[in-house]
């Protein structure tokens, strides 16, 4: 029998097994079979984007035993690269991710099982996280690294397009369209700002309110002052291919072109639990922390972007690890 086909059949045996092959010198984190019947962690963290793995290695590091539940289906997963991280500046967030996810296999205590947490509830000690696979586990302590979920405009086109060439951060996505053609589509009380503080990243700027502007007069001629048209018509479509905005296609069939459109969009909590635990939430709709990432609810902590509206990588990890460290420490305490 040649290498090859030794190798093939390896291959195969372990597809059928569930067994992970990964590059010489990396380890996988455990699955669900190779665990067995243990359902009982330090921490569970719910959430495995940035910042709950990077939570993760907080925790790892720390010893604790920790498990890292996630459904596989992050908000930036159409974004094509991520910015403003350094490091890791123009890498795929799926790259990314796999880097961390590869560098959490170091460490034994960390295990990582695809899966959705259904439901939670307090215990004698501590929490359970009830899954969609009908596996309960507990847990001390719990961190919830869930994100939340962009409430879109239906409109025809955008959704394709989200994270591609329509766009709701220009820290992480203005400098690869400066100085290009862009939109912004907001109505909103805050839409004067955000047209402000887009006019850093290029001049040709068109504000499209999608019906009647609510922006006051003075605003009105601060916007014209600096070239900026206002458009409000009601729209139809965006035209796209495979993401890559055309023109917005209006109700009365005219179009206006553009490279890329900003859309501020309102949103909400990806993961219910934290609220049925008793965790509250700002008046803006994230999970509300203490400096320590802790929430109202003793033994719960939040990180990432279901806390706080700066949606960067970088401040997803930096959240993360402050998570871990202060759990970590919180069981230490006392425990002493």
């Amino acid at each position: 029998m040649d290498v090859l086909t030794r190798r093939q059949l390896i291959k195969l045996s372990c597809i059928a097994t569930g067994v992970i092959i990964l590059p010489y010198g990396v380890k996988a984190l455990s699955t669900t079979n190779q665990m067995s019947d243990n359902t009982q962690y330090d921490v569970i963290i719910v959430g495995g984007s940035y910042s709950g793995l990077a939570a993760g290695m907080a925790l790892g590091r720390s010893l604790k035993r920790v498990l890292i539940i996630d459904s596989g289906l992050p908000c930036n997963r159409q974004t094509p690269h991520s910015h403003n991280f350094i490091t890791h500046d123009g890498k795929t967030p799926a790259e990314i991710a796999s880097l961390a996810r590869q560098q959490l296999g170091h460490y034994a205590t960390v295990h990582l099982i695809n899966d959705q947490a259904l439901t939670g509830s307090k215990a004698q000690h501590g929490f359970d996280i009830m899954t969609s696979s009908g596996v309960t586990y507990q847990a001390k302590k719990l961190i919830f690294a869930t994100g939340i979920r962009d409430i879109l405009p239906p409109i025809d086109g955008l959704a394709a397009c989200w994270g591609i060439t329509v766009i709701h951060c220009p820290y992480c996505h203005g400098y690869e369209v400066r100085n290009e053609k862009t939109g912004i589509l907001s109505n909103t009380e805050h839409t004067f700002d955000f047209v402000a503080l887009i006019s850093n990243w290029t001049k040709d700027l068109t504000l499209f309110t999608n019906g009647q502007s609510i922006l006051s007069s003075e605003q009105r001629a601060k916007l014209a002052q600096h070239q900026i048209q206002i458009v409000e018509k009601e729209i139809e479509s965006l035209a796209h291919d495979a993401g890559q905005l055309k023109h917005i296609l209006f109700k009365d069939q005219t179009t206006a072109p553009l490279t890329a459109l900003y859309a501020p969009t309102s949103f909400e909590q990806h993961c219910p639990i934290p609220q049925s635990l008793g965790c509250e939430l700002t008046e803006e709709g994230y999970i509300k922390i203490d400096p320590f990432q802790k929430t109202s609810v003793h033994g719960i902590f939040a990180c990432g972007d279901n806390t706080t509206r700066m949606r960067t990588v970088a401040n997803a990890v930096g959240m993360g690890t402050a998570a871990g460290m202060m759990a970590n420490k919180e069981m230490v305490m006392e425990a002493f």
